[in-house]
């Protein structure tokens, strides 16, 4: 790699190691290995590791909930069913590995508490405008987001017809 590497860069091989390897890819050597440069890269923009870690963190905060939700927002008249849709639709080895990490780190920890806190809220207010009350709207978001969260660690691929009738299938019940 001839050009010279922003913080921008390593965060995204960042996360490419994490959603492959695992957190343990996570330091300055692998990674400037598998950049073909040195590791005076790294510390250039990060003062250490837990700098890095927290940047990395932050950014799968950013692309796994503020993204998707905006990009469900700006696409959709119906929000509910696009946010489902591209969730149960997506390759979740980030999501797992994230996890995984949150296991043995407070920080990732931090950061799973902070995103799923996000989720929930988002879902809970969809579920709202739908017409639910406070009460049952909440309810069933933690139901949609448990069936969500069963399913990213499951890993197990669902052939595209039947995920279409798993996701019918899920709207109905959350609008029962």
């Amino acid at each position: 790699m001839t050009e010279q590497l922003s913080a921008d860069d390593w965060i995204k091989e960042g996360l490419k190691a994490l959603a492959r390897n695992g957190f343990t890819a996570l330091k300055a050597d692998p990674l400037a290995k598998s950049m073909s440069v040195s590791r005076g890269s790294f510390y250039w923009h990060f003062a250490d590791l837990a700098a890095f870690h927290s940047a990395v963190l932050k950014r799968w905060r950013e692309i796994a909930a503020e993204q998707i939700i905006a990009d469900v927002e700006a696409d959709s008249d119906d929000p509910l069913k696009a946010l489902l849709r591209r969730t149960f639709g997506a390759r979740l080895d980030l999501e797992r590995a994230v996890r995984n990490w949150a296991a043995f780190d407070a920080a990732a920890q931090g950061a799973v508490r902070a995103i799923d806190r996000r989720r929930l809220d988002y879902i809970e207010a969809l579920l709202k405008k739908r017409g639910l009350e406070p009460a049952a709207a909440q309810a069933r978001a933690q139901i949609l987001y448990w069936t969500f969260l069963g399913f990213a660690l499951s890993a197990a691929p669902v052939p595209p017809a039947r995920l279409q009738g798993l996701l019918d299938e899920l709207l109905r019940m959350v609008a029962a």
